[in-house]
């Protein structure tokens, strides 16, 4: 049976150069910023039937741990650097514990991000990650920043990973293929590092979020944190592949408050239209015009025409929605 320094030493430390002065196997890691840059920092915690079915691909499950940390620097326009590990094991599985490893480490290594610690114990499987990052002082893309007449941008694609929720659920029928194809969106999110820092390093944004509760609750942070409201056209938000192909009233439920897309959600200035596209371009993630950031407070929903919209929707409550 491995103990827990096996464990670590087996699947986790690695030998090869990386940013921290000290990594794996101290009590502390030694990390520092580069000269002139602030560190952006976050957490996230997975909890086996909260936020992933139990018995979920280890590998898979390696690579959606760690996106969702890198979309939240993304969101704030960060360069990654490293993160840390705390993991809550029933048992030290090694084909788990491989896979699991291997899903982790390959995205880490796409993004430059070096594992420097953490913690292993038994119990429950949960998973929490630490990222930290760096941006240029004064480049943050922050909730608070959204400006009256402001564009809203939505990146990549909404929806499918609901609807994959609602397939294995079985609130949804959808074919085999379908359900593969919106699991992966569900299962394997894209992070978009490249986006949130062409977006911040080119100052091109105001206002961003990552979309992880569901469009209209994340939107809604911004709006309280920038003292707005918003139009937001639910026709025009950009739906997954497989939902595109499904009925007008699913397509707006999902797109509009579907939850675990991480994409970004972001506001920029009527002028700067042109250089998002092509910051969207460069970075090969589609970006679509959505709404507008208004001065009255409230967020109103409209179709493609520009009426009212009666929808009752809400982002995702960790707590709310047991």
């Amino acid at each position: 049976m491995l103990s827990e320094f096996d464990l670590i030493k087996q699947y986790f430390k690695r030998h090869r150069p990386g940013r921290a002065a000290l990594g794996i196997g101290d009590d502390c890691a030694l990390l520092a910023p580069s000269p002139g840059m602030q560190m952006a920092i976050s957490s996230d915690m997975l909890v086996e039937d909260r936020h992933f079915f139990a018995g979920a691909d280890a590998r898979m499950l390696g690579h959606k741990c760690l996106a969702v940390n890198l979309s939240d620097l993304a969101a704030m326009g960060a360069r990654p650097v490293a993160f840390t590990l705390a993991l809550a094991l029933p048992a030290a599985e090694p084909a788990w514990l491989g896979a699991f490893a291997a899903g982790l480490f390959a995205l880490a290594d796409l993004h430059g991000c070096e594992l420097i610690g953490g913690d292993t114990t038994k119990g429950p499987l949960t998973i929490c990650i630490t990222i930290f990052g760096e941006l240029a002082p004064g480049h943050a893309l922050r909730r608070d920043a959204a400006i009256a007449g402001d564009d809203i941008w939505i990146s990549g694609t909404l929806g499918d990973a609901r609807l994959a929720l609602a397939g294995y659920r079985k609130e949804y029928a959808l074919d085999d293929a379908a359900q593969r194809m919106a699991g992966t969106r569900m299962h394997m999110p894209t992070p978009r590092v490249a986006l949130g820092l062409a977006l911040a390093d080119a100052r091109l944004a105001h206002a961003a979020i990552d979309i992880s509760d569901g469009l209209v609750g994340d939107l809604g942070h911004i709006l309280a944190a920038s003292n707005a409201g918003a139009s937001l056209n639910v026709d025009a938000l950009p739906a997954g592949q497989v939902l595109a192909a499904q009925p007008q009233a699913l397509r707006r439920q999902f797109c509009a408050a579907g939850g675990d897309d991480y994409e970004l959600c972001f506001s920029a200035a009527p002028q700067q239209r042109a250089a998002i596209l092509a910051a969207g371009a460069a970075s090969g993630t589609a970006v679509t015009r959505v709404g507008t950031i208004d001065a009255a407070p409230g967020l109103r929903l409209m179709d493609a025409q520009g009426r009212p919209l009666d929808l009752q929707l809400a982002g995702f409550d960790h707590f709310a929605n047991a």
